[in-house]
């Protein structure tokens, strides 16, 4: 029976990733200290057998006597609102926690899953971006602490995969949505779907121009775990997301249809170093991985917004 650990697992995609492999009858040992994640995400689960939570923070040395097969490091604050209050926690959790997360991986021989990011491009110049883009990033602008940390770590991984033989797997996860995504978590479906089903204004920043790419979390998931099971040739970095690209403002009007809300939409200064347009290229990871998504964003964010609502979100 294989053993997972998931760093980060009370989190939005952490959640899921352990509930997935759960389901793949691996025995799951979640790591999260509940700076973002919420102990109700694992409800689903809590009582299989299988499940074992630990309550730590990823930059203490990670010590368990079991032996392990996979190791997925999901462990860092992954929205604006929660990197930009904590930078320097951020920053600790993508350079610390991420060596604490080889060392594991190491010290059992197991392979490593390591959650980057669409956020290492920056605010791209080429479109779409492809894993050998090196990226447009503001090394000292406010959004750093979170970009800076994912490209650091990338360089870490890597470097101990090259000196060290690391058995290792770099997913670049572009936007990602779905059940679980906190309603305070501040990325923009959360945002729109909330302010619509109470009939707040809808806040759109800049022109609402500016896109995103939004893949639907069980796809990201699939994804996921076909980087885990991928033979140790694999390594990426592999971007993980959907191709299909939407500008803010298509956005919020898709959600005010589906939600049959009175919302207005009202316009905001754009945020420093917001990116004016993000799309992967997934050319790899339907090649390496066999992968491509499958919810369309229409069919998703209605699944959002009635999980929303099942969780007393007013409409």
């Amino acid at each position: 029976m294989a053993v997972s650990v998931v760093l980060g697992g009370a989190g939005f995609l952490g959640s899921h990733l352990c509930e997935a492999l759960l389901v793949k009858q691996h025995s799951v040992i979640a790591i999260d200290d509940l700076s973002s994640g919420k102990l109700s995400n694992f409800s689903n689960f809590d009582c299989n057998s299988k499940f074992v939570f630990l309550e730590q923070n990823i930059c203490d040395p990670i010590i368990l006597n079991e032996s392990v097969d996979f190791v997925f490091n999901f462990a860092s604050p992954a929205s604006p609102p929660h990197y930009l209050k904590k930078p320097i926690h951020t920053l600790k959790t993508g350079s610390t926690g991420t060596q604490n997360a080889i060392d594991l991986a190491l010290s059992h021989n197991a392979r490593l899953v390591h959650a980057s990011t669409s956020e290492v491009y920056g605010d791209p110049t080429e479109h779409p971006q492809r894993e050998g883009y090196w990226g447009n990033v503001n090394p000292i602008g406010d959004r750093s602490c979170y970009d800076e940390a994912k490209r650091f770590s990338e360089a870490l991984c890597m470097a101990h995969k090259r000196v060290h033989g690391l058995n290792l797997g770099i997913v670049r996860i572009f936007n990602t949505y779905g059940p679980r995504l906190d309603v305070h978590d501040g990325r923009v479906v959360s945002n729109f779907v909330n302010q619509a089903l109470k009939n707040d204004p809808i806040t759109v920043y800049g022109s609402g121009q500016q896109t995103r790419s939004f893949c639907y979390v069980s796809d990201l998931i699939v994804a996921i775990l076909a980087m885990a099971f991928a033979d140790v040739s694999v390594s990426g970095p592999i971007n993980i997301g959907n191709p299909n690209e939407f500008t803010m403002l298509e956005l919020a009007q898709l959600v005010i249809e589906k939600t049959g809300s009175r919302s207005e939409i009202v316009f905001k200064d754009l945020p420093s170093d917001d990116p004016q347009r993000r799309c992967p290229d997934i050319s790899l990871a339907n090649e390496l991985l066999n992968w491509q998504p499958e919810v369309p964003l229409v069919v998703g964010i209605q699944y959002v917004i009635d999980w929303y609502k099942s969780q007393g979100a007013k409409s």
